[in-house]
């Protein structure tokens, strides 16, 4: 039997990924905060539902006395856990940028380290989700997002250095954009930034409708959940997996910065483009 702990695992790209192991043969132990959320889980699904906040370590102890009642080992750890809400680097409240490092850099740092013991007793692995923006040049207003997936490249690499002296793989997903209930989540997010500004309402409802498109054109979680099965079943895996990142953020990654910095703020400025994206939205 293999056994995989997944966080984030109560709702979006987790759950899917954890119901897809949990199909193929794995015991999957899916953690998560909303109780409700663990409740149907338990209820439709193969997966042991544990109820385990990433910010709160005495959550995480506690979710550790309920995997080490069932196994003593893991053959993986995938995080998914992750938050995502848009906010301006000077007008937003500092506060945001602390509650998104706490969930996706700092969370997924304490569940590595306190299951960690399981994984390496079986030679297991550890998947951690980053994201294209953890690798692609920062778009404005999306800072707090990127610079905690930045934070999370950098301490999965480190992570992998470390870990590849006694036998465990570390592996990270960049996933683009797909289809999940955190669309919502960043649409309203985004309302409450132009809603707040003082500074930037004008650009900010012009960025809001190249948000929108791209929403619309956003993947079925498929490719992801392939993704992240070759990476946990594979016995070579790869270092990463890149997963159907936005072709015209890649182009824009390979432009020069002072290229990129001209055309977002002529874009965002002309009156051409407003009205274009008007006519695309509605």
């Amino acid at each position: 039997m293999k056994y995989a702990l997944v966080t984030g695992a109560t709702s979006g790209l987790g759950r899917e990924v954890a119901v897809a192991l949990s199909k193929k043969g794995w015991y999957v132990f899916a953690c998560g905060r909303n109780e409700d959320a663990l409740e149907d889980i338990k209820k439709n699904t193969d997966c042991q539902s544990i109820k385990m906040d990433v910010v709160d370590q005495k959550s995480i102890d506690e979710a550790y006395k309920e995997v080490v009642k069932v196994t003593d080992y893991l053959d993986a750890i995938i995080n998914f856990s992750g938050i995502q809400k848009m906010s301006s680097l000077i007008e937003g409240d500092i506060d945001i940028i602390k509650q998104t490092l706490e969930v996706n850099l700092l969370g997924m740092a304490r569940v590595n380290k306190t299951f960690f013991p399981l994984v390496e007793k079986w030679n297991g692995r550890i998947i951690n989700c980053s994201s294209e923006c953890g690798w692609m040049t920062p778009q404005p207003f999306n800072g707090t997002y990127t610079l905690s997936k930045y934070a999370v490249e950098a301490y999965n690499d480190s992570l992998r250095r470390e870990l590849m002296f006694v036998g465990v793989p570390v592996i990270k997903i960049q996933p683009g954009s797909f289809k999940t209930a955190m669309h919502k989540k960043t649409a309203d997010s985004f309302d409450r930034l132009i809603n707040s500004t003082h500074m930037y309402r004008e650009v900010l409802e012009k960025m809001k409708g190249m948000m929108l498109i791209e929403l619309k054109m956003a993947n079925k979680p498929d490719a992801l959940i392939r993704a992240v099965l070759k990476a946990a079943n594979a016995p070579h895996p790869r270092k990463k997996y890149r997963v159907k990142n936005s072709p015209i953020l890649s182009v824009i990654e390979i432009m020069p910065p002072t290229v990129v910095d001209a055309l977002y703020k002529k874009f965002l400025k002309s009156e051409k483009v407003g009205r274009l994206l008007d006519k695309i939205y509605t």
